[in-house]
């Protein structure tokens, strides 16, 4: 589930699915989707903290969910694509605070976000590659922008897991906190809340530039993924990994 609440104009967003490791629903990502539409139109809202639980943000995809879903839709309207989507257009400054593994749209998501806040012990991976799929969410645009083309292929391609103080290093972290991480986001989130909110809006507007080659590039990473989740190299795959997941 998807805890929500609003505090001093921060809008908190906490998986809370601790028992699978925060792996994302199909309804949980529709209570993402919905909370970021929601909030562009709400002068309530001024900033959005996503974050999880101790030792664990989140490992991504919940695999069994998603193909259910996926195989009835075609993966183009689903949950997910939903929040792809809604990462895009979203107009308020976003926070992340992450404490524990950061995997799949939980490392991707990180590049929509204005500050990333990380414990010493987060790990980020990408394993697109490995389930013979594709990077998602504007990853494979965002990517080689923030960390350059080397450093974006060795997360993205090759999947190798970023530590905090290297993605520290590479840009995609800004701050390595040793003490209690969702504290230091939350209070980034209420300093960037209590900065006049037009002129936030602004300044942030010109920072993303125009997000047109964004969507064109998330909806052209949706195409291709979903054609690759007949193919036979992403259904032995996903079905190695299925019962790699059953045996433990």
């Amino acid at each position: 589930m998807i805890r929500k609440t609003i505090e001093d104009g921060v809008q908190i967003l906490r998986l809370d699915r601790p028992e699978k490791k925060n792996a994302l629903t199909g309804a949980m990502y529709t209570d993402l989707a919905e909370a970021l539409e929601a909030a562009n139109t709400d002068d309530g809202v001024r900033c959005h903290l996503i974050c999880g639980q101790p030792e664990v943000f989140t490992a991504g995809n919940d695999i069994g969910d998603f193909l259910q879903y996926a195989g009835k839709s075609g993966m183009t309207e689903t949950p997910v694509v939903r929040f792809l989507r809604a990462l895009v257009r979203n107009e308020k400054p976003l926070v992340a605070s992450l404490d524990g593994i950061a995997i799949g749209v939980g490392a991707t998501l990180l590049m929509h976000c204005d500050m990333v806040f990380a414990s010493p012990r987060t790990v980020i991976r990408s394993p697109f590659v490995d389930l013979g799929l594709v990077p998602e969410t504007g990853s494979s645009l965002l990517g080689p922008r923030l960390l350059g083309h080397a450093r974006a292929f060795e997360l993205l391609c090759l999947g190798r897991p970023f530590s905090a103080r290297k993605a520290e290093m590479a840009g995609l972290v800004n701050e390595v906190v040793e003490g209690d991480v969702d504290a230091v986001a939350l209070a980034c989130a209420r300093e960037i809340a209590a900065k006049p909110p037009e002129a936030m809006a602004l300044s942030r507007k010109l920072l993303r530039g125009d997000i047109g080659p964004l969507s064109e590039r998330v909806e052209e990473e949706i195409r291709i993924f979903a054609s690759r989740l007949s193919s036979p190299e992403t259904m032995a795959a996903f079905q190695a990994f299925m019962t790699k997941t059953a045996k433990t």
